[in-house]
């Protein structure tokens, strides 16, 4: 199930942001000073403003007119760095080859259409680069991420690390080159 909008403090609170390091997960996702990066559930900006003060370029991906909101305004100070996006990966067009990395926080497992999505996040990364993938353990399992690993490797990824912790299971896989 999808976060809903009026729920969204809960992806961006003090706490949260004590307990989510995120410059130590933009770095072992590959996100540097140059790279431009798809990130798919964008949410209300929790990441995409520490992406956007890192990369060079974001393109936030968003389903909810809600969280587009709280989006634009946590993104203000980043004019010209991020591109918002709002609809279903699954179903938008998306330039083929612009993303260095694509960055999903939590989000795969709430896309219906999983191949679809996958399919188009794939035709977003360039050859040789990242997708890097963070879900939940409480709510995707071993099989469940192995199954994302699959359909990602059916897109041209391969896997190259992988761990899992108390809360969070991670996937980082490179797109091969052709």
């Amino acid at each position: 199930m999808v976060c809903p909008s009026w729920l969204s403090f809960v992806l961006y609170n003090p706490v949260r942001k004590i307990l989510t390091d995120r410059e130590k997960i933009l770095a072992e996702s590959g996100i540097t000073a140059g790279s431009v990066v798809l990130e798919v559930g964008a949410g209300n900006g929790f990441f995409t403003e520490v992406i956007a003060a890192t990369a060079r370029k974001v393109y936030a991906v968003e389903l909810q007119d809600g969280m587009v909101e709280k989006l634009k305004r946590r993104i203000a100070g980043h004019a010209g760095k991020v591109e918002i996006i709002c609809g279903d990966i699954a179903e938008i067009d998306i330039p083929a080859g612009i993303a260095d990395v694509a960055f999903l926080y939590y989000s795969f497992h709430e896309i219906d259409r999983k191949e679809e999505g996958a399919r188009n996040i794939a035709g977003a990364v360039r050859a040789g680069g990242v997708l890097s993938i963070y879900e939940p353990v409480l709510e995707v399992g071993r099989d469940a991420m192995e199954m994302t690993r699959a359909v990602f490797e059916s897109e041209g990824f391969r896997a190259e690390a992988r761990r899992d912790t108390l809360l969070t299971r991670f996937l980082r896989m490179r797109k091969v080159e052709v």
